[in-house]
């Protein structure tokens, strides 16, 4: 997946966190999104920037995304984003 860029959403812990790792496993650029910044912001361990940097040390590269999906707003920014950084998205 090298030269591929995805979008996980959730990605601060569960599901989300294993297939935005397993995706940086195969060299893709992950957009790791989610709202938990802070360990502790959550009732749940993990953050996006801790889940960027384990999809950076699988062998991919991990982008911190900090987006609450239910906000339309921050969804449209997060994909001008990708856009902007990326040139689009896979």
């Amino acid at each position: 997946l090298s030269g591929k860029v995805a979008v996980v959403t959730g990605a601060s812990r569960g599901a989300g966190k294993g297939i935005a790792v397993a995706l940086g496993s195969h060299g893709a650029t992950v957009y790791v999104t989610g709202r938990t910044v802070n360990e502790g912001d959550a009732d749940l361990p993990g953050t996006v920037a801790h889940t960027a940097e384990l999809v950076t040390a699988a062998g991919g590269q991990g982008i911190v995304a900090v987006c609450d999906h239910a906000d339309d707003g921050q969804v449209a920014d997060l994909f001008d984003r990708v856009r902007s950084e990326q040139g689009g998205l896979d």
